[in-house]
């Protein structure tokens, strides 16, 4: 999760925050992304045959989503141009100059009480949208419209369309994504709102008109108006960040929880692109990597870990009983941690890594600390092992010696109760594999 940054240290030449027609001169789009979502990107695509489908989308001709909410903006709302809103066209164009964004870019503001914006990107020739909403003019002070504006372009700079488009195609409304899938894509939608906010903070580089512009969002409150003191505000936001870096808070919206967003531009704030004397490119790194590894759970009870180590170190144990794991079980084993992980594979592979005592050890404790946090679940901790042993339509002898051992040494399970969940599950699930009749 390396951040990709190019700018020295010294870019700026000084601590105080460039003005935004400086920012204009230096902006390199690519210095601002986050590689784990570039990643992401690919993979999406690249499972959903993305190549293959968008080739069938073409030769058919089908309409872009960007026709069907032009005529709706056209019809409904206000277009933002040179001579009937000359200081929002002036203001929104500003804007675009200043994150150096080259795209054609109609921008409207429709009759709205919800405090939202939206873009979406042109798939063809025309120009790409920018709305929002009446609530977001009044409530907004200029600075705070800047930021809100200029992340709103980020995702346009960013160029998500094309993947959300071949999304909402394959994953219509109603239909829903496997599960790895699910947390991908949620992972991927997150990941590009921390991006656009950093193109929100280069339109306005100023960490408190942002954070202000966050409140107002979130609340649809005046940060003043409230008295709402901004460095109470930010070291209450540490507080709270603490409740979801512990295991106890979830997000399963397409945003990441305001806490998360607030510090990702704080730290953005702090560092090197804004402040020769700021963090370094390397602590930055680290310091946007904590924080995306919260927004990597998929599960919020304590148990959850030590069961992704089980599933882990019990599956390659038991696969490899027999002398090599096939790809059967391997594929059983990514398929339960699938509910556990964002990234089930790299998780097994770093598991595969452990040899020996090791892998045993970790097997051991994942053992422990379940059973010391639910007893009750031992039966349902054997039940996986044997699911291992059908994974490949093959039950062999050294495969059964081997979960039979872990039940009574590890698992606490007597061999008699054993055999007993053993043979349930052999007869509900067993199917043998036909090609030894042939």
């Amino acid at each position: 999760m390396q951040q990709t940054v190019n700018l020295s240290s010294d870019e700026f030449g000084g601590s105080s925050p460039p003005s935004p027609t400086t920012m204009a001169k230096k902006i390199n789009h690519s210095d601002y992304v986050i590689p784990m979502e570039a990643a992401l990107r690919a993979q999406i695509y690249n499972a959903l045959q993305g190549n293959v489908i968008e080739g069938i989308m073409e030769l058919a001709k089908m309409q872009s989503p960007t026709n069907y909410y032009r005529s709706i903006l056209e019809g409904h709302s206000f277009k933002v141009d040179k001579n009937t809103l000359p200081y929002y066209y002036n203001l929104f164009n500003e804007i675009k100059k200043t994150l150096g964004f080259k795209g054609k870019v109609d921008f409207y503001i429709t009759g709205d009480s919800n405090v939202n914006a939206f873009a979406i990107s042109s798939m063809g020739n025309e120009p790409n949208i920018i709305n929002v909403n009446s609530s977001l003019i009044e409530l907004m002070t200029e600075d705070e419209l800047r930021f809100v504006v200029g992340h709103e372009m980020g995702h346009l700079i960013n160029g998500n369309a094309r993947l959300v488009r071949l999304i909402n195609f394959v994953y219509p409304d109603g239909s829903e994504p496997p599960i790895t899938m699910q947390y991908k894509i949620r992972l991927w939608e997150q990941l590009n709102e921390l991006i656009a906010d950093r193109f929100g903070f280069l339109a306005i580089p100023k960490i408190e008109t942002c954070i202000s512009a966050f409140f107002k969002m979130a609340s649809g409150l005046d940060f003043e108006k409230m008295k709402m003191n901004i460095d109470n505000f930010i070291a209450e936001n540490k507080k709270r960040l603490e409740f979801f870096s512990k295991d106890k808070g979830m997000n399963y919206d397409v945003h990441p929880v305001n806490p998360i967003r607030v510090e990702a531009l704080s730290t953005f704030s702090k560092s090197v692109f804004f402040d020769k004397n700021g963090s370094s490119v390397e602590q930055f790194s680290e310091e946007t990597d904590e924080l995306i590894k919260i927004l990597l759970k998929v599960r919020n009870n304590e148990i959850d870990t030590y069961m992704a180590d089980f599933i882990a170190t019990a599956g390659i144990i038991v696969a490899h009983s027999d002398g090599m794991a096939n790809d059967d079980e391997i594929e059983a084993i990514l398929d339960n941690l699938s509910n556990l992980q964002v990234f089930p594979a790299a998780y097994l592979s770093d598991i595969l890594k452990l040899r020996g005592d090791r892998l045993v050890k970790k097997f051991v404790k994942s053992v422990q600390k379940i059973l010391a946090l639910n007893p009750n679940i031992r039966p349902s901790l054997f039940v996986y092992l044997v699911e291992i042993v059908l994974a490949d339509k093959e039950i062999k002898k050294e495969e059964v010696e081997t979960i039979l051992g872990l039940a009574n040494d590890v698992l606490g399970i007597p061999p008699m109760e054993a055999a007993n969940i053993l043979l349930d599950v052999i007869q509900k699930n067993y199917n043998p594999n036909m090609q030894s009749l042939f």
